[in-house]
């Protein structure tokens, strides 16, 4: 996710370079063939873009807000895994009999609490389409790990390693039968807030909606030139340029709110939150965490993947 709050310009208008160059270029044209070959006929009154721009501005802000509650929604559900993550650890470490603290029992819990920091990790990049049990080999066992090749869905599976384990505790006496039921129903939130996330993932904005708002910014665009050249003469270029953008990077941040889970800068950093999640979890075994840091290939702190 893009982490600065100072964000380079490069970046920003490096994603509309190529739109931007055509604009200036069929901008000049326009006033080349309106005063050197005086072509004065192609003037159109300004109250046509104007019109235009209207339903425009409406269009690109409905697909903004929309884009938005997409990207926020996928927010709110991380942290709810947050806060369900540490319920079910605070759950594991504090609920079981402390008369049967023993080593296995002990051993229980770590084993349990890991998987869940494992379970975060594997959420994000699983619907990032990245490698779903990459770098979970140092949080689980190496049967467990080879348990889980057999699935496709990585993180159906580690809940259910939850929910058996679960069993286990109860055959074993370390919690009751009401225990039970109170840990299954914060693995059941885990599993609501997984289903949720896969429906943002693979529910796709509709199409029809952004090819008729392109199109219409597409027109705009093309009609602007021509209603500003009677008016501004050359003057025109730079302000068409910047009219051009300013509707170019609306759209453009539309397109990348939309998909929170695509692995882009506008993600919801869902690596970060599940490097928050392990942390807090560790501490609460009283483990010493260790940032497992990614080196980005551009060299640059603008984002952490």
């Amino acid at each position: 996710m893009l982490l600065k709050k100072n964000i380079p310009l490069k970046y920003v208008f490096g994603k509309i370079k190529y739109e931007m160059l055509l604009v200036a270029v069929y901008t000049m044209a326009i006033s080349v063939l309106y005063f050197q070959f005086d072509l004065t006929f192609i003037s159109i009154p300004i109250a046509v873009p104007m019109v235009l721009g209207t339903v425009l501005s409406l269009l690109l802000a409905f697909r903004s807000n929309q884009a938005y509650d997409r990207w926020w929604e996928a927010r709110t559900i991380w942290g709810a895994v947050v806060n369900d993550s540490r319920t079910l650890t605070r759950q594991v470490l504090s609920l079981m009999d402390s008369t049967y603290a023993s080593e296995e029992m002990q051993h229980f819990q770590e084993r349990f609490v890991k998987r869940q920091a494992a379970w975060c990790y594997s959420l994000g990049q699983s619907l990032r389409k990245t490698d779903p049990v990459k770098g979970l080999d140092r949080l689980i066992t190496r049967r467990e790990l080879n348990h889980l090749m057999k699935y496709d869905n990585v993180p159906a599976a580690l809940l259910l390693l939850h929910g058996k384990d679960l069993k286990e505790a109860l055959n074993n006496g370390w919690i009751n039968q009401y225990q039970q039921v109170c840990m299954d129903q914060t693995l059941s939130r885990l599993c609501d807030s997984m289903g949720k996330c896969e429906r943002i993932k693979n529910t796709v904005f509709p199409a029809t909606y952004s090819l008729y708002t392109h199109f219409t910014l597409i027109f705009f665009i093309l009609l602007l030139p021509f209603s500003l050249v009677d008016v501004l003469g050359f003057m025109e270029i730079p302000l068409v340029i910047a009219i051009a953008s300013s509707f170019l990077l609306i759209e453009k941040m539309g397109i990348n709110l939309q998909d929170p889970f695509e692995n882009k800068p506008t993600d919801t950093p869902v690596t970060t939150i599940a490097r928050n999640i392990e942390k807090d979890l560790r501490q609460m075994l009283q483990e010493q965490y260790e940032p497992q840091e990614e080196v980005l290939e551009t060299g640059r702190r603008y984002y952490v993947l």
